[in-house]
């Protein structure tokens, strides 16, 4: 007679996570990502409306914008913690 196995569905595999010491990098990333969807979004909006190719001009705006955000998050980060120590007990 067969025996009857059961079957568990196995758990998605979790990606291996980047050491702590690349916290200011990925926050800068993260960071300077959004920040520069949402204004490439609204400058364009205000600039040219909802028009046809507003997509194509976000985009756009944004390979620019991106790239420089995250130069400036990097850059500026140190006088900001310093700032905030300054700030918040």
């Amino acid at each position: 007679m067969p025996t009857m196995t059961t079957i568990t569905p196995s758990r998605p595999k979790i990606l291996a996570k980047l050491p702590k010491a690349c916290a200011p990098v990925v926050f800068a990333f993260y960071m300077s990502a959004i920040m520069a969807a949402l204004m490439c979004t609204v400058i364009v909006g205000v600039g040219t409306g909802w028009a046809p190719g507003f997509a194509v001009k976000v985009v756009e705006a944004y390979l620019l914008a991106m790239p420089t955000a995250f130069v400036c998050v990097l850059a500026v980060r140190p006088v900001v913690v310093r700032l905030v120590g300054w700030t918040v007990r």
